[in-house]
């Protein structure tokens, strides 16, 4: 069972960085200084969320030390920002596709 929790430690940390990127997002409008720094807020927030999870629940992230989690937390908050960039690519391909 506790395979499956390290699977899933990735995924979740994306999930919750995304989630809180879109809230700022949608908090902060459309200013393009905030949009410039997206990438480095979500790895911030992936890298805290890594470090909490580390120490609260260790045994869903696959470390052995706090910079692995540190490492692990960074590239699932770049993670969400490529879904996100995906997300909107496909999207922005969608509507040009019916003008």
């Amino acid at each position: 069972m506790e395979g499956y929790l390290n699977l899933i430690s990735v995924p979740a940390i994306a999930a919750v960085v995304y989630f809180t990127v879109a809230v700022i997002n949608y908090a902060v409008g459309k200013n393009e200084k905030f949009k410039r720094f997206i990438p480095l807020i979500s790895a911030a927030l992936g890298i805290v969320c890594g470090v909490v999870c580390f120490y609260v629940i260790p045994s869903i992230i696959p470390a052995d030390n706090v910079v692995t989690a540190i490492v692990i937390g960074a590239a699932s908050g770049l993670t969400a920002t490529g879904t996100h960039q995906i997300i909107k690519q496909l999207s922005k391909k969608n509507d040009d596709d019916n003008e």
